[in-house]
C-alpha cells in the first residue's frame, strides 16, 4: 500500500515520511515544488500543486493513503481525483481551532475547516488530527532571544499546552499504519498547560541565560504581527491568547493516551532546539 505525503517539505510531513520509510512502507513525496525535496534514497517525488489540478493524477496514481496538509484552494478537485485514483484513506493534519464556536468566520480555523468538510462529504475514510499549538511556534521568539532582546508579549500569561511536532508524527504514523485511529477525529496537545512565561523560562534554562519578558499593548502586538501575517490572522491569534489568559489550557489526547508512550515535554523541545535561540 503506497502512501503519498503532501507538504513533504514540512517538519511533520518529513518526519512521517521518515517513519514510514524506516518501517519499509511504500511511500512517495509530493510538493508544489518537488525539486530539491529532502527524501530518503529511492523515494519518488511528484509535483502536486492545488492550483494545478493537472498535477493530481500522476501524484495519486497507485496511492491508497494520503497524509494531507490543509489547503482549501483546490481541495474539492483533489478529493475527486483521489476518489478516481482509488485512494481509500486520508489522514489530515488539521487544527483544534475548527472546534471553536466561530470557526467558519475565524481566518485560522476556516482554513482547516473547509478541508475537513470537503473530505467528510467524500467517499474516503478520513482521519482528522487536530493539534493545538505546536511547541515549534516558539521559533518566532528566536530573533529577539538570539540578540539578547526582550520578548515582547501582549498576553504573557496566556496558557497553552504545546505539542512536540515529533509526537504529532508518531500519532500520524499510527493513523496510517494501524487501526486504532482510522476514521477518527482526535484533538492533540502536549502533556501540560504552560504560560508563555513558563515556556520562556524553559528556553532560558536550555540556553543558560535569562530571557527578559516585556508586556506590551495589544495594539503594539497587532502592529508587529501584521508585518508577518494578514491583520485578520494576527487579530484572531490575539483573541485566542486573550481568552487563554483566564485559566489553564485543556490537555487533550497525547501520545500517552493514544499510543501508551509518554508525551514529549516542552522542556525537551527547548533543549533539543536550544542552538536556534543561542545567538551568534
Amino acid at each position: 500500500m503506497t502512501t503519498l505525503i503532501t507538504g513533504a517539505r514540512g517538519k511533520v510531513g518529513r518526519a512521517v515520511l521518515g517513519r514510514l520509510y524506516s518501517a519499509r512502507h511504500a511511500v512517495r513525496a509530493a510538493s508544489a515544488r518537488p525539486a530539491g525535496l529532502d527524501v530518503p534514497p529511492g523515494v519518488e517525488t511528484f509535483e502536486l500543486a492545488l492550483d494545478r489540478p493537472e498535477t493530481f493524477a500522476a501524484a495519486l496514481g497507485g496511492v491508497r493513503q494520503v497524509f494531507l496538509y490543509p489547503e482549501p484552494s483546490g481541495i474539492r478537485e483533489l478529493v475527486k481525483a483521489a476518489e478516481a485514483a482509488g485512494v481509500e484513506h486520508v489522514v489530515l493534519l488539521s487544527s483544534s481551532s475548527v472546534l471553536g464556536p466561530d470557526a467558519e468566520a475565524d481566518p485560522l480555523a476556516s482554513h482547516s475547516l473547509k478541508v475537513e468538510r470537503a473530505l467528510a462529504s467524500s467517499s474516503l475514510t478520513c482521519t482528522f488530527l487536530r493539534p493545538d499549538a505546536f511547541a515549534s511556534n516558539s521559533f518566532a521568539w528566536a530573533h529577539p532571544i538570539g540578540r539578547s532582546m526582550p520578548v515582547q508579549l501582549a498576553y504573557p500569561d496566556a496558557q497553552i499546552a504545546p505539542i512536540h511536532p515529533e509526537d504529532i508524527a508518531d500519532i500520524a504514523f499510527e493513523a496510517l499504519t494501524g487501526d486504532s485511529l482510522r476514521g477518527r477525529s482526535v484533538t492533540l496537545t502536549g502533556p501540560e498547560s504552560l504560560t508563555f512565561r513558563a515556556q520562556l523560562a524553559a528556553l532560558s534554562a536550555a540556553i543558560g541565560r535569562e530571557i527578559p519578558v516585556e508586556h506590551i499593548s495589544r495594539e503594539a502586538a497587532e502592529q508587529q504581527m501584521s508585518a508577518f501575517m494578514p491583520a485578520s490572522m494576527a487579530g484572531s491569534l490575539l483573541d485566542l491568547w486573550a481568552a487563554a489568559s483566564h485559566g489553564p489550557a485543556t490537555v487533550a489526547d497525547t501520545t500517552e493516551t493514544l499510543l501508551g508512550r509518554p508525551a514529549r515535554s516542552y522542556a525537551r523541545w527547548a533543549a533539543e532546539n536550544a542552538p536556534a535561540f543561542a545567538g551568534h
